[in-house]
This record gives C-alpha cells, sequence and structure tokens, in this order.
C-alpha cells in the first residue's frame, strides 16, 4: 500500500481529510475525528534508518493507535514497526513502500478509528 492509496481510503472510507499542523513538516497529514478532534493516523515521512532500515533515503509511514494485544503480532509481520515518535504500548508504525500487507494496515487502520472515538457515555439507572 502507498500512501496515496492510504489516504484515498481513509477520504473514502471516513469521509476526513488531511490536516498539516506542523509547519517544519509540511507532508506530515494527520486524520482525526470531527467530533473530539483525536487522532486515529498520522502519516509523515522519515529517515529510513530511525526505523532500523537499511540504505539511505526516506520512507512514508502511519502511525495508528493499536491494542496492546493485538501490537506483538503486528510487529512480526514485515514493514511494521514499534511506532515512531508515539507510545510504542499503544502505537505503531507501517511502512508504506509495500513491504506491509495492504490488507492489515486497514484492518489496523480500522481498529484505531474505533479505539479514538468519542465514547457513548451510558447514563444512569433509575
Amino acid at each position: 500500500m502507498t500512501r496515496e492509496e492510504l489516504e484515498n481510503y481513509i477520504q473514502e472510507t471516513y469521509n476526513t481529510d488531511p490536516d498539516c499542523p506542523f509547519e517544519d513538516s509540511p507532508q506530515a497529514a494527520v486524520f482525526r475525528h470531527a467530533n473530539n478532534r483525536k487522532w486515529f493516523a498520522l502519516i509523515m515521512r522519515v529517515k529510513r534508518d530511525r526505523l532500523g532500515l537499511p540504505g539511505d533515503g526516506s520512507v512514508d509511514i502511519v502511525n495508528l493507535k493499536c491494542s496492546p494485544l493485538m501490537l506483538g503480532s503486528a510487529l512480526s509481520e514485515p514493514g511494521f514497526f514499534p511506532a515512531y515518535h508515539m507510545s510504542k504500548a499503544h502505537w505503531v508504525s507501517a511502512a508504506l513502500d509495500g513491504s506491509a500487507d495492504g490488507e492489515r494496515i486497514r484492518f489496523l487502520l480500522d481498529m484505531s478509528f474505533e479505539m479514538t472515538k468519542r465514547k457513548v457515555k451510558k447514563g444512569k439507572g433509575k
């Protein structure tokens, strides 16, 4: 999956446009819920060595909130890494260079969306 494919999927599935809040990283795109402004995906470009990847240059990645129970299995798959610049206990990074399985990225994106959406408060019982 490429960055463009993921951004299109997010826009089509969640009707959410990217927000680029970082002046020093104008290519970084945050996708957030309209009702609570919480992030569910952060797409950015990082140097390959920051992820422990060989070679020079950079790679596009997406950070997704992830259940701690799913984190271990995701990290055992190609193209998935401990979250770059986020809590490594609750977030995972996926490379957007074709090395990470696209279906798995979509699955984790859906999980991230659900984990970050506004919680419905239950009323007090009568």
